[in-house]
């Protein structure tokens, strides 16, 4: 399991000028912009993307390299990075969903809820079954790139 959800960017410029950009920890999906700042905006709801549809698929995230000059983080938004490690720690932990509702104490619809990518949690909520999973989050800021 990761303990961050930061990925390194792969930013390249096509023959139009613009900036592309990808995550090579991923293997797919690239979105682009006409100025650098442009596409690394673009990259994090790329990056929100990447993480929602290997939730989805079941499979396990990938583990995020080392960033470079070349290769800047991008951040995913907070409630897609509780999220994912949420859904990481419900893997790792090889319990069901049943099994998870019934430590947590609620309804097992409240944990499909809790780990559908898609659907709002309170962070809150996601940290409470973090902890009942033997996880903590930690919040770190940073300056803006």
């Amino acid at each position: 399991m990761t303990d961050t959800y930061d990925y390194p960017a792969e930013i390249e410029r096509d023959e139009d000028g613009r900036h592309v950009v990808t995550f090579p920890d991923f293997g797919w999906g690239a979105t682009e912009g006409a100025t650098r700042d442009e596409a690394l905006s673009e990259a994090r709801d790329l990056l929100r993307e990447l993480i929602t549809a290997t939730m989805r698929e079941g499979s396990d995230l990938p583990r995020p390299s080392r960033p470079t000059k070349r290769r800047p983080l991008v951040v995913p938004p907070l409630p897609i990075a509780l999220k994912a490690a949420l859904y990481e720690a419900f893997r790792a932990a090889g319990l069901s969903q049943r099994g998870l509702a019934r430590d947590l104490e609620v309804a097992e619809s409240e944990v499909r809820r809790m780990l559908d990518p898609d659907h709002a949690t309170k962070a809150a909520t996601i940290d409470r079954a973090l902890r009942r999973l033997g996880k903590r989050v930690s919040v770190s800021v940073g300056k803006a790139a």
